[in-house]
């Protein structure tokens, strides 16, 4: 797959994972923190964010057990410490049966030269009975998988518009694309729709509608290349202090874009597009109009290169944006291990911002969208510069978790290395869950410590889904472990606070109306949000735009801007419900 192998530099090894602090991140923590741009300086306030902190009410509580979901993932570990073994899989909200309550999806690993199960792992289906629990119906719907698969990530998406979503399931040489047949199965149409795995490790997909004809387009990046059969050794040779290698190692390879024919089929439009870029070294993609022209842009965290920022032209190809943005890059112009990608208007101005997880000994990255596809480096004057940088994080995640109308902030951790304690004191394997309070004016406040014990609990985190699986208004999560088992935690809720979702139907747009941006408005907040594609690392969220209303009982606007252009306007809606709007049509009360 690549040119001849051999060790890499040990020596680069040990600083990509965080075996000592280079110098540059201590001057960067020592520095004094900045205020975003036009924001007020509040890291100062100290008493203010400890108050935050005591009066953020919310509990998330591992209720995994009492759900019925008993799914471990396979890590496929071995004393070769293949690279396929570290990474782990994503998780997936999907509403498969189209009944109002969204299903849980768990991906799993596969076999190797070094591991090889007389049964293949097999990825989860876990239906939603709506009464709290769910039941596993992997088999019944036609996902379980034979020899050849070693899966990492989902995208869910109505590629055919018939009103069920299908998935797009990435792996090591082979994925899938499975077809929802709408009578609870799905139809493995790979081969059929033309766009099978070419060999490539594909990690995060994303489906989105580009060129804004009304159908779902897929985007699929791809890591490294790496050939399972031919292992590179690297660090110490004794297996017991054998350590993953480093992504340098190995070339990288390009995302690929496929068109929707309309028919069922795919087309490679990827030179096209002008989005050959073989420096890819994909975790997660966001899909967003970044910057509020109408089209949808691209976004694509990738480990050890430069983050990929592709707007959108509007003719069918991509502008690369990278280096000018202001997101391809940290602050101090360092490219980082990027492993998640969170997408979400935090600062309420309209647009949308981005967040970035990276490895231990780097600082995971809050991008501001200043508008005129500009975005500015605010980590450390949000209050996130230091308080998760010995830890590793993949998934990750904006979400209004006590419905006050700012979206707080979730981050999923878990190591590398299984035996980094050996190689860099006070950095585990397993590590804790991170959550942050948005307290408004660009800042955070870790509220962690708030949680319960269950939240407390350190785990190899990476795949996050966010998504409200009990239609109570407060958002949920669900986190795949690597050689885990599988978590679902449910929000608490609190007393005063409203809300309202929104499930899109799209006619001219795409079914599922991803693409859609949306304005809600009461008498104490304006919000925005959009039906955004991928997010997160390797997974799939909630389709439906959740908003936390706060105090106000009663919603004055809702503006909604269709892809397609349509735009449409609902005045005096009540709270605490979802709502169904349908394309040139009006609202309906969701089941």
């Amino acid at each position: 797959m690549f040119p001849a192998l051999r060790p890499p530099d040990r020596s680069r090894a040990c600083r990509r994972f965080g075996w000592f602090v280079p110098v540059a991140l201590g001057v960067l923590l020592a520095a004094p923190p900045r205020p975003a741009a036009g924001a007020e300086d509040k890291t100062s306030g100290s008493s203010l964010q400890d108050s935050a902190a005591s009066s953020f009410g919310i509990r998330f509580e591992d209720v995994t057990k009492a759900a019925g979901i008993d799914f471990r993932h396979e890590r496929a570990a071995s004393l070769e410490k293949l690279y396929l073994e570290t990474m782990g899989a994503g998780v997936g909200w999907v509403d498969f049966d189209q009944d109002g309550l969204l299903d849980a999806l768990f991906l799993n690993s596969g076999a190797t030269p070094e591991f090889k199960p007389p049964t293949p792992p097999q990825p989860a289906l876990y239906r939603n009975l709506g009464d709290g629990s769910f039941f596993d119906v992997t088999e019944a719907s036609g996902l379980t998988v034979g020899p050849g698969f070693f899966f990492f990530g989902v995208a869910a998406g109505d590629y055919d518009n018939d009103g069920f979503p299908d998935l797009y399931v990435s792996g090591y040489r082979r994925s899938v694309l499975y077809r929802n047949t709408g009578e609870g199965t799905f139809e493995d149409v790979t081969d059929r729709a033309g766009i099978a795995s070419q060999g490539d490790w594909e990690t995060a997909a994303g489906w989105f509608d580009y060129d804004r004809d009304g159908r779902l387009d897929l985007l699929i990046s791809n890591y490294v290349q790496y050939d399972v059969e031919r292992n590179v050794v690297c660090g110490d040779p004794t297996p017991a202090l054998r350590a993953y290698c480093h992504p340098d190692s190995f070339p990288g390879t390009s995302p690929r874009l496929y068109r929707n024919n309309g028919n069922g089929t795919f087309s490679d439009v990827t030179a096209a597009a002008k989005l050959v870029n073989s420096d890819g070294k994909s975790l997660a993609v966001a899909l967003a109009d970044l910057d509020n022209d109408g089209w949808t842009d691209i976004f694509i965290a990738n480990d050890t290169q430069r983050n990929f920022v592709y707007f959108n032209n509007g003719d069918g190809t991509f502008e690369d944006a990278s280096y000018f943005s202001g997101a391809g890059f940290s602050e101090d112009g360092k490219a980082e291990a990027g492993m998640s990608a969170g997408a979400a208007d935090i600062d309420g101005d309209g647009d949308i911002d981005l967040y970035v997880s990276h490895l231990d000994a780097e600082l995971d990255r809050l991008y501001i969208n200043e508008g005129g596809r500009l975005f500015v480096d605010a980590t450390v004057a949000a209050g996130l510069g230091t308080s998760n940088r010995q830890n590793s994080s993949f998934g990750a995640g904006f979400l209004d978790a006590d419905n006050n109308g700012t979206r707080d902030l979730l981050v999923i951790n878990g190591h590398i290395l299984d035996n980094i304690e050996l190689f860099h004191a006070g950095v585990t394997h397993a590590e804790v869950k991170k959550l942050y309070r948005n307290l408004g004016g660009g800042h955070f406040k870790d509220v962690s410590e708030t949680q319960p014990e269950s939240f407390l609990v350190p785990t190899v985190g990476r795949g996050l889904a966010i998504g409200d699986y009990d239609n109570d208004g407060w958002p949920d999560f669900l986190v795949n472990n690597n050689g885990e088992p599988g978590q679902l935690f449910r929000n608490s809720g609190a007393k005063d606070r409203h809300w309202l979702g929104v499930r899109l139907v799209g006619s001219r747009s795409s079914r599922d109306g991803t693409g859609a941006r949306l304005e809600i408005s009461t008498d104490q907040l304006v919000s925005h949000d959009q039906a955004i594609g991928g997010r997160s690392y390797c997974s799939a969220q909630d389709s439906r735009i959740l908003f936390g209303l706060g105090a106000p009982e009663t919603i004055d606007t809702v503006k909604i801007h269709w892809l397609s252009g349509k735009r449409q306007v609902f005045s005096d809606l009540p709270v605490d419900r979802y709502i169904t709007v349908s394309e040139g049509k009006g609202t309906l009360d969701a089941p």
